[in-house]
């Protein structure tokens, strides 16, 4: 599961994954627009047009369970993307990540 945390709409905020029972963040290191188009699009978004670093959406809690995220941007998941292995990181939740994607309109 994911879902974005503190932005002004759904489709913007900090990234947050859903693991092992708990809600946990992602570090901002080498977070791009390749990342966040993939949260974008499993969130039903259009298109990434900024992505976040630095906690800009507020300082997440739990566990940072991704660091060096390197997506293509055609994943289906984060955990898809390459990564260093789950809650391994040099991290704090000053460098949580976001994404604001536009937001998709059903007609």
């Amino acid at each position: 599961q994911i879902r974005l945390a503190g932005g002004k709409h759904r489709c913007e905020g900090r990234v947050e994954l859903f693991q092992r029972g708990a809600w946990g963040t992602v570090c901002d290191d080498a977070w791009d627009l390749r990342d966040g188009q993939v949260v974008c699009r499993l969130l039903g978004c259009g298109d990434a047009i900024a992505a976040h670093g630095e906690a800009f959406f507020g300082r997440g809690g739990g566990v940072i369970l991704l660091d060096n995220v390197k997506c293509t941007g055609r994943e289906t998941s984060l955990l898809q993307c390459s990564h260093i292995a789950l809650d391994v990181h040099n991290c704090d939740h000053s460098e949580d990540a976001g994404v604001t994607c536009t937001i998709a309109f059903s007609s």
